[in-house]
């Protein structure tokens, strides 16, 4: 990509799993980077890249032409950007880019349009290594112009999901697309585990399936690591579960059965109770082990 133009300046929110893979994607692509965590030790290793590490949220965004929030949900971004919506300047764009739920980006919108901000809703679709090599899925949604703004700092993260308008659209998008991911990772975990319980090894369910019509890259690719038992950490089972509430609340707003999506919040909030949040997703299968 090209040297992005000086006046591209970042302040990245949440220096996370996910917000230092993608700080780290800007930093590399030249962009000026100011980041942000509430546990500052987790953002002072990306001052070895070339970001500035702030003290305060408001110091971050001071003088930003971007804000991207990455932080665990709706309300905590809430609290971090309530003192700092009114003091950014005219003309900075706020992307948010957790996934928040469609109530959470709402909130948010709410919460930018009160100070005069433009907001765009931008979650993401994929996992620490996809962060890492610049091949997420942008879900922006919110004004053209500001998306076609942003598009610099979105294609160095991966590319950009077309076809949707109003800011909300995306993280609507994004719990449909995360039904389906959390539904294939429980489907998975629910599959090794039978066949071990009936005496087999679990790696043959995923050798029956190889090849044929039901066949799936991803169901190896966490199946894997759940016969391993030891997988590199792409997203947590805490957020998993996080994530599997949000559905489920969207689907009760809606009128819907949440049966199916609540079984598999469950299932992660077991995984969690048990001291395994901070594991990847794939320790899910724990759950069925038991």
């Amino acid at each position: 990509m090209t040297q992005p133009p000086e006046t591209n300046r970042i302040a990245l929110l949440g220096t996370g799993i996910m917000g230092s893979a993608m700080a780290r994607r800007l930093l590399g692509a030249g962009f000026a980077t100011t980041v942000w965590n509430r546990t500052r030790e987790k953002a002072e290793p990306l001052a070895a890249d070339g970001a500035i590490v702030a003290d305060s949220p408001a110091g971050a965004a001071t003088g930003a032409d971007v804000v991207i929030t990455m932080l665990t949900d709706a309300d905590v971004i809430a609290d971090v950007m309530g003192p700092v919506l009114p003091a950014l300047a005219d003309g900075t764009v706020w992307a948010q880019m957790s996934t928040v739920g469609d109530a959470g980006a709402d909130l948010l919108a709410d919460l930018a349009a009160q100070h005069g901000v433009t907001y765009l809703d931008a979650p993401v679709l994929g996992t620490r290594k996809p962060a890492e090599d610049g091949k997420l899925r942008v879900l922006a949604s919110g004004p053209a112009d500001a998306i076609e703004r942003c598009r610099p700092v979105f294609e160095e993260l991966g590319t950009v999901f077309g076809g949707l308008g109003a800011a909300g659209e995306g993280s609507r998008l994004k719990l449909a697309v995360n039904t389906w991911v959390l539904a294939l990772t429980d489907a998975t975990a629910t599959a090794i585990a039978l066949a071990e319980r009936f005496g087999l090894d679990g790696s043959l369910f995923l050798e029956a399936i190889d090849g044929t019509p039901t066949d799936s890259p991803y169901a190896h690719l966490k199946g894997a690591a759940m016969l391993g038992g030891d997988a590199p950490v792409g997203f947590t089972v805490a957020s998993a579960a996080k994530d599997a509430g949000l559905i489920v609340d969207a689907q009760r707003r809606l009128g819907m059965g949440a049966a199916f999506a609540d079984a598999i919040r469950a299932d992660m909030a077991a995984v969690v109770e048990s001291g395994g949040g901070s594991d990847d997703m794939a320790a899910v299968v724990r759950a069925h082990r038991r």
